[in-house]
């Protein structure tokens, strides 16, 4: 019965520290999230495709990394990333070729015809995930990390706690 009791640890501790280490790591992604609640972090952006992109290369639910780049760095023909706030107030991520680059005024053009801003420019793509962009958002959501991350927080902590009490009213375990 030993064994067993010693396999049982064994397998909480793992499980607990590679749950802990999921739940710190979410958390520095969503610390890290820049003015337009997007994960960033120095140059490279976190960008989570929410919806149908028309570009080749791209599918809803894909995780892409984008590095900033400089106006001088941009060519016509490039795909860039930007951020675009609607009406509402929120942020959106849009993607698209450049079509003109005017560095005078600090702007690319879209080939579509939509101008922005370079601080309005997240960068270009580097690197693509298929599928992981699905599963960040639900974890980097409001409600994601309530129930995965808070929420068994805090019943471990309701359980130690109720495990203090149980020792300090009735003493150790005479097997331990």
């Amino acid at each position: 019965m030993k064994a067993l009791k010693t396999v049982k640890k064994v397998l909480f501790v793992i499980i607990g520290v590679a749950y802990f280490a999921f739940a710190l790591a979410i958390t520095i992604l969503l610390l890290n999230y820049n003015d337009y609640n997007v994960t960033q972090f120095d140059d490279t952006s976190l960008i989570i495709l929410n919806h149908k992109v028309s570009l080749e290369g791209y599918e809803k639910g894909d995780l892409v990394l984008v590095e900033a780049a400089d106006i001088d760095e941009i060519n016509s023909g490039d795909v860039i990333f930007t951020y675009k706030v609607d009406s509402n107030g929120f942020p959106q991520v849009q993607v698209g070729v450049a079509g003109e680059v005017y560095p005078d005024e600090e702007a690319v053009s879209f080939e579509n015809g939509d101008t922005y801003s370079m601080r309005f420019v997240a960068g270009k793509p580097t690197k693509v995930y298929s599928g992981v962009g699905s599963f960040l958002s639900v974890v980097e959501s409001q409600w994601g990390f309530l129930f995965i991350v808070l929420v068994p927080c805090f019943l471990i902590f309701i359980y130690e706690l109720y495990a203090l009490i149980i020792e300090i009213k009735y003493g150790a375990d005479e097997e331990e």
